[in-house]
């Protein structure tokens, strides 16, 4: 099982790519045969700005650029899909944002029929949300953020492509008190990446 995990941080030494990297431990602690790749989308230097080509792509009067149909087949080539980012302003970072934006393009995550109706194309492809923050689990309740995130990210996006999120957690720091509490949560989550899988 190959799982690919998306990491949105400008800095390598983060938490988020210590997070990021327990994860990938615990994937390959489950079951030795599994494998992974960190897609570092800051060092890799994608371009989030969705243009016109990808208008285009969208309306289906050009195919979509080579650089999306890149990332498509990297996804393509995944048994699950890895999201790590540090929150935001209460979201994702502009450059996971923007990945999104044109990755999960019209003819490949969804498909806008004539009718008008929507056909879901990413059943396949489980997926898994990890979200870093520094505010604790009482102000993110109180300010309504918990269940805007689960409307944005896990519903918003994954749903409307039909694929199943199967992680949709928020390690925040007040809760975990220090880093290696916040690697051993990750390691955990790695761990039960594949575990439908072997359950089956």
């Amino acid at each position: 099982m190959h799982a690919l995990i998306v990491v949105s941080h400008p800095l390598d030494t983060s938490l988020t790519h210590g997070v990021a990297a327990s994860i990938a431990e615990g994937i390959t602690a489950a079951d030795p045969a599994n494998t992974f790749e960190i897609a570092d989308l800051t060092q890799e230097g994608f371009d989030p700005t969705y243009s016109g080509a990808d208008i285009a792509g969208f309306l289906k009067t050009a195919t979509v650029p080579e650089d999306i149909l890149a990332e498509q087949a990297r996804i393509d080539g995944a048994d699950a899909l890895v999201l790590v980012f540090p929150i935001y302003w209460w979201s994702m970072p502009a450059l996971l944002k923007g990945w999104i934006d044109r990755v999960f393009s019209n003819g490949w995550a969804y498909e806008e029929t004539a009718e008008g109706a929507v056909v879901k194309k990413l059943g396949h492809l489980p997926v898994h949300i990890i979200g870093l923050g520094a505010g604790g689990k009482s102000l993110y309740d109180r300010h309504g953020y918990t269940d805007a995130f689960n409307a944005q990210i896990a519903h918003g996006i994954f749903d409307y492509c039909g694929a199943p999120v199967v992680t949709n957690e928020m390690l925040l720091m007040p809760e975990l008190g220090e880093p290696k509490a916040c690697f051993d949560a990750a390691r955990n989550i790695g761990r039960s990446v594949f575990q439908p899988a072997y359950a089956e």
